[in-house]
């Protein structure tokens, strides 16, 4: 089973995770959160297989959610309206994304990561 790589090619955080994949042979599909947005459909799914709670998702350290200032804004947004925002752009989402199976670990922490993928 191929695992889905979501990351920023960019962010020094996603280089380390692929690193981590690439170190244990493990097959991915690299997708480029900033060219191809996560869907609605599969944040939903996402969010429920992670068992995290939605506010997870977000890149609180981004420029994008300091510039809409969605620290005051998300605790008043219904879970439809942060859905939308987060698939409306790909870099509000938090990153990297690693999708393998029914299990969906969200930033790089090798502890959880070692959970999926040992």
């Amino acid at each position: 089973m191929k695992t889905l790589f979501v990351c920023y090619p960019r962010c020094s955080t996603c280089r380390k995770a692929r690193n981590y994949l690439e170190a244990l042979g493990e097959d991915f599909e690299e997708r480029d959160i900033k060219e191809e947005n996560p869907t609605e459909e599969e944040l939903r799914a996402w969010v429920a297989e992670s068992g995290l709670p939605l506010k997870r998702f977000f890149n609180t350290s981004g420029q994008i959610y300091r510039s809409l200032g969605l620290a005051k804004k998300l605790p008043d947004m219904s879970e439809d309206e942060m859905f939308a925002l987060l698939a409306d752009d790909g870099m509000l989402v938090k990153r990297p994304i690693a999708v393998k199976g029914d299990k969906v670990v969200v930033a790089f922490k090798e502890e959880e990561w070692d959970q999926v993928f040992k």
